[in-house]
């Protein structure tokens, strides 16, 4: 079962500000008419103790303390950053399993929470950002892979390079990938700087693995050219041969954004020889 975190959030902060509300504007009023009616409730004059016949209900205080806390890490998580965790091996070598990372929500506009849909429009995915996105096929999952197609692109795969509107990606060999922790297991596999209109970024590569090793979507079959329609986006994982992406299920649609990837802020991988925490991915910018 899926937890739906920004609808908890929505609902939380609903509730308790509501119940902050209700108070201030109904109940707060009628205990205060009630104290100057009766006196005898009232502590004594010398203290500064409340008094005890009229004292704010529990649920209010608990209602006006968590509100702001609430209210302030939705606005965060919903428009600045929201941080994600990687959990499988498919943007390898530039994302490891077991690395948190945080993503920019502003970078693609404004979304509303839980409704998703734009109210304010300030930037659009280039080619080369590492994007979160809701997955078409099941929008309540999050995935994170890498754009190398926006609209008016025409994308081709074949014999693992990346053709873009006709121009190969070029790539530059960088010998054997040598992974770490739960990646230990990627043997055969080369690393390689591949760039996409001067952004490079490492990739991997299994030289004897099939171009896909997934049932292609319609027109992404091997070899043939699609061009990517207004308000969509080709999206792809590092790791090419171990990544179900654009190739498998087809586009991204511009209303899954969720944003833009820029930032590794803590590594866990229980994998790793020694303390599980990779010290030298903490604060990485993502490229």
């Amino acid at each position: 079962m899926h937890f739906d975190f920004p609808t908890f959030l929505v609902l939380a902060c609903l509730v308790t500000g509501g119940i902050w509300l209700a108070d201030a504007v109904l109940f707060a009023p009628r205990r205060k008419r009630a104290l100057a009616l009766d006196p005898a409730g009232a502590a004594p004059a010398e203290s500064d103790a409340p008094a005890t016949g009229y004292k704010k209900p529990v649920l209010v205080d608990y209602a006006r303390s968590f509100f702001p806390v609430l209210l302030i890490v939705l606005l965060l998580r919903s428009f600045l950053v929201e941080p994600f965790r990687i959990p499988s091996g498919s943007m390898m070598p530039t994302l490891l399993i077991g690395d948190f990372i945080l993503v920019n929500k502003f970078a693609y506009g404004l979304r509303w929470p839980v409704l998703n849909r734009k109210f304010l429009h300030i930037g659009d995915p280039e080619r080369g950002d590492v994007a979160v996105f809701r997955f078409p096929q099941e929008p309540a999952v999050d995935y994170i892979k890498r754009v190398v197609g926006v609209p008016g692109d025409e994308i081709q795969y074949r014999d693992k390079t990346l053709y873009v509107n006709g121009a190969p990606a070029s790539q530059t060999p960088a010998g054997a990938y040598l992974g770490v922790g739960s990646g230990a297991n990627m043997t055969d596999t080369d690393l390689r700087f591949e760039d996409l209109t001067d952004r490079e970024h490492r990739i991997l590569v299994d030289p004897g693995a099939p171009d896909y090793k997934c049932t292609p979507y319609s027109e992404l079959a091997v070899g043939k050219r699609l061009k990517v329609p207004a308000g969509s986006y080709f999206v792809m994982g590092d790791n090419r041969d171990n990544s179900n992406d654009s190739r498998c299920w087809g586009l991204v649609p511009e209303a899954n954004l969720v944003g833009k990837a820029f930032a590794i802020w803590m590594n866990w991988d229980t994998q790793r020889d020694g303390f599980p925490v990779d010290w030298g991915r903490l604060g990485n910018l993502i490229e």
